[in-house]
């Protein structure tokens, strides 16, 4: 999906606004009054020529006709929500159906609003000034978290996975099966939890259990009416960890087990007398294979040789 290019003056950029109808006085009459304000319009006559035209180029905001022949307003909505990259367009409906249910409809469809027909210019021109700011506010918050390379994500009511940092998506991605169309998706016992957590029952144990990998979850906030943020943290076992560290150190140095296991000590600052004690083995024993590591390392000293084992460890 190609992004629109910004102005080289980021004041000057012109929003756009995507107006999907089916008739064609309604899209002449909308594209004239939003140019008039300054803004960029595209038009799409159905739900299939939206879809079509959003894997082109990202709106700003899209203004959709609720009732259209064909793919419905509110099902175009609910597969526009279905990709990662769309997923912070607000969708306004435009429909002459006012009844509760139509309205909840739509909203449930992923609209942030709606305006009924005959639509009144100055309603309109307001709802879409707003609900542009609040998304751009939206989008740079999420861009100032993904730089700090937190464990962050946000899931919608019912603990469907909405957005995540790049770090908490590598670490999902590994856990959650991906559902065609709908991304990654929690199971039904951990977006559960999530509901529970999101209530603040102190009683709701907060680890869950994801194959063999063990995740805690803290809700931080909600991010929006549908949207709740959480942090993540895997909970890892201490004894597995250090396994994997001497594999790693092994493997990556051409080390024996037990000079790997005594270099893992050494990067964490521990002395030959302690490292005697934690391996069960004389200091002379630890000394010796230090030998073996400053020559196998290419390294004059312990100093060194914890260096590269840092590094290696932090690849």
């Amino acid at each position: 999906m190609i992004e629109p290019d910004p102005a080289s003056d980021a004041a000057a950029r012109r929003d756009i606004v995507l107006v999907v109808d089916d008739t064609p006085e309604s899209l002449s009459f909308l594209t004239d009054t939003l140019e008039s304000e300054g803004i960029t319009v595209l038009v799409a006559t159905g739900g299939e020529a939206c879809l079509t035209l959003v894997d082109e180029i990202t709106p700003d905001l899209i203004l959709m006709d609720a009732v259209m022949p064909g793919l419905d307003g509110f099902e175009t909505c609910r597969r526009l929500k279905q990709e990662k990259l769309l997923m912070h367009v607000p969708v306004i409906f435009m429909t002459g159906l006012t009844e509760t249910e139509h309205v909840v409809r739509g909203l449930q469809a992923g609209g942030v609003d709606y305006v009924a027909k005959p639509i009144v210019v100055g309603e309109l021109l307001a709802r879409i000034r707003v609900h542009l700011a609040n998304a751009r506010l939206a989008q740079s918050s999420r861009t100032a978290l993904d730089a700090t390379g937190r464990f962050l994500l946000s899931t919608d009511r019912s603990g469907r996975l909405l957005w995540c940092t790049p770090r908490a998506e590598r670490l999902l991605v590994e856990l959650l099966p991906s559902v065609p169309g709908d991304g990654l998706r929690f199971p039904p016992e951990t977006a559960e939890r999530l509901t529970q957590l999101r209530s603040g029952d102190a009683g709701v144990p907060p680890i869950v259990a994801l194959g063999m990998r063990r995740l805690e979850f803290s809700y931080v906030s909600s991010t929006g009416p549908d949207e709740y943020l959480y942090r993540l943290r895997e909970v890892v076992d201490a004894q597995a960890q250090q396994q994997e560290q001497m594999q790693l150190l092994q493997q990556a140095l051409h080390l024996t087990a037990r000079e790997a296991d005594v270099l893992l000590w050494i990067s964490r600052g521990k002395s030959n007398r302690d490292i005697s004690e934690i391996l069960g083995i004389s200091p002379r024993t630890v000394n010796k294979h230090l030998e073996q590591i400053f020559e196998k390392l290419g390294v004059e000293n312990r100093a060194s040789a914890a260096a590269r084992a840092v590094r290696v460890l932090a690849s």
